[in-house]
């Protein structure tokens, strides 16, 4: 498999994980160094991200990926990712999002690692 395809299933994976609340999917896919900075500036470790997602803070219920172009560059890549979210976060109620994350990626061991997402919406 390509790095292009590597990546995106990287992405794929952290929707997944955001989803299905699978802690190891998360854990496998984002890097120790992860960031995640929220449309509203707030950022997040990769520690209290999984944690928000965990104990409900963040719900995701469904992601259908519409773009997700991929610039790799050696063992760095970064991918715009820009997904149809249904989602109830910060206490908020359900609603559907065009949710963008601009995602950073390193190649370590062989695998591709998410190190940072800047979300906004499109």
């Amino acid at each position: 498999m390509e790095d292009k395809e590597l990546v995106i299933n990287a992405y794929k994976k952290m929707y997944e994980g955001m989803i299905a609340k699978d802690e190891e999917v998360l854990d496998e896919v984002l890097d120790d160094s992860f960031v995640l900075v929220h449309m509203t500036g707030m950022r997040q470790s990769k520690d209290a991200f999984i944690k928000t997602v965990m104990d409900g803070t963040l719900n995701y219920f469904s992601a259908e990926h519409e773009h997700m172009p991929v610039e790799t560059s050696g063992d760095t890549a970064v991918l715009t990712g820009q997904s149809y979210v249904t989602a109830a976060v910060f206490g908020g109620g359900r609603s559907n999002w065009h949710l963008q994350q601009k995602c950073s990626l390193k190649k370590i061991n062989g695998e591709w690692k998410i190190t940072r997402s800047v979300a906004s919406t499109y």
